[in-house]
């Protein structure tokens, strides 16, 4: 959904200290042109008042299930056909943990369940809470279906500890849900066809094991539905992820590099842009064994082949050849890394990130560094996975009809970054 496309929101409340930020919250929304209507957990009156959200949104808070005074006693039903967008803010753990579960026993959850509007959530807890297993969990199942994360961030907390768990600044929410972030409006990439792919590659040694790598798959979908929603017809080839597929989108399931090296060229002479977000094995066993390959005290070698290379072969494409974009993930020099694949393969944009512990895969948020030959650069601020490629899908867009207007040649000199 486009900023232009919100106009009433609901502002959901959960119970912490970082209460005492939603007031300013809802009146810089407010401020942006949006009518608001705030929903209070049991626990968010005990910071803050229902009152003082009545006197900054201009209507009565919504605190019951059953309201007497909704249409039919059905509140929830009429908030979640009204709203055009849900945050949640602050959004506790207990409550991220009732809502990836699916609950429905109080105002707030049912209201999630019950709309069809996109739902977003704030979090606000203590670090140790923000960072414990069941926690990342419940944000990857809530994530899988759509719900952006936007935050937290880091700092002093209420406890007396430091680290991430901090509920962003009003301003800084309202930016991520109505600002740049909010990427390309629906209709940038209308009549054009986008190719993707995402995730990893597995390489089997035998019918048991296999090579592959520790890609979720997250930035490659969250791309497919961004370019889905700036009116792109989208094909997205999937190695193996615990993801839903996006809603609306072609996507076609592979699982070794041969896999998806035929499912794409099988598919690019109709793309107009294709993006390589797919980690590839680069390598793949020279032989894979019939059957389970059984233990035995002596060493074992294992020989490897490269496998095809998808991005440069696209990239080389004499006829039919799309608009370019490479990802690299480094743990070095990650500036020369990127920049080397950009010219060695021939391509008209990469987006590089560094990875390791607690960057890149399987993280719910990234940051990204874009080059484009000619010298171009663009940093893209760490962000949820979701709203970086939003960002990232306008920037596609913009280099791309830059490349169209102007000719791929003249697109790649100083002159026209």
């Amino acid at each position: 959904m486009s900023t232009s496309a919100i106009q009433r929101i609901v502002v959901g409340m959960t119970g912490g200290i970082a209460a005492y930020k939603t007031p300013d919250l809802v009146r810089r929304l407010r401020e942006r042109g949006l009518e608001v209507r705030v929903v209070m957990t049991e626990g968010a009156q005990g910071f803050v008042t229902p009152l003082t959200l009545q006197a900054v949104s201009g209507h009565r808070v919504a605190t019951e299930l059953l309201d007497a005074e909704a249409e039919a006693a059905m509140g929830h039903i009429e908030l979640a056909r009204w709203a055009d967008q849900i945050l949640v803010a602050p959004a506790s753990a207990n409550f991220l943990a009732r809502l990836a579960s699916g609950f429905a026993d109080d105002l707030l959850t049912t209201l999630c369940l019950a709309t069809e509007a996109p739902i977003a959530v704030a979090p606000a807890m203590n670090q140790v809470m923000w960072r414990a297993p069941a926690t990342r969990a419940n944000c990857e199942r809530l994530t899988a279906r759509g719900v952006r994360l936007l935050g937290p961030g880091e700092g002093d907390q209420a406890c007396g500890e430091t680290g991430a768990g901090r509920m962003l600044e009003p301003l800084e929410l309202v930016e991520a849900l109505l600002g740049d972030a909010a990427g390309p409006g629906p209709g940038v990439l209308s009549g054009r066809t986008v190719l993707i792919t995402s995730g990893p590659t597995r390489e089997a040694l035998d019918p048991v094991r296999y090579l592959t790598n520790h890609s979720s798959g997250k930035m490659g979908h969250a791309l497919a539905a961004a370019a889905r929603d700036a009116g792109a017809r989208v094909l997205l080839i999937s190695g193996p992820t615990e993801l839903p597929a996006p809603h609306g989108v072609e996507t076609v399931a592979v699982e070794s590099a041969r896999d998806m090296h035929r499912a794409v060229m099988d598919r690019v002479a109709g793309a107009d842009i294709f993006i390589a977000a797919a980690a590839v094995a680069d390598y793949r066993p020279e032989q894979s064994a019939g059957s389970k390959i059984k233990k035995t005290d002596s060493e074992t070698a294992l020989r490897l082949v490269p496998n095809p290379d998808i991005l440069r072969e696209v990239a080389a494409l004499e006829q039919y050849r799309p608009f370019t974009v490479g990802f690299a993930a480094e743990t070095d020099a990650l500036e020369a890394h990127a920049r080397g694949k950009l010219a060695r393969k021939g391509l008209d944009m990469i987006a590089a990130n560094w990875v390791g512990a607690d960057r890149g895969f399987h993280t719910d948020d990234n940051a990204l560094e874009v080059y484009w030959p000619g010298g171009g650069h663009t940093s893209l601020a760490r962000a949820d996975k979701p709203a970086l490629a939003r960002q990232l899908i306008n920037l596609i867009t913009e280099r791309y009809h830059h490349a169209a207007t102007r000719g791929t040649e003249d697109s790649r000199s100083p002159s026209g970054q």
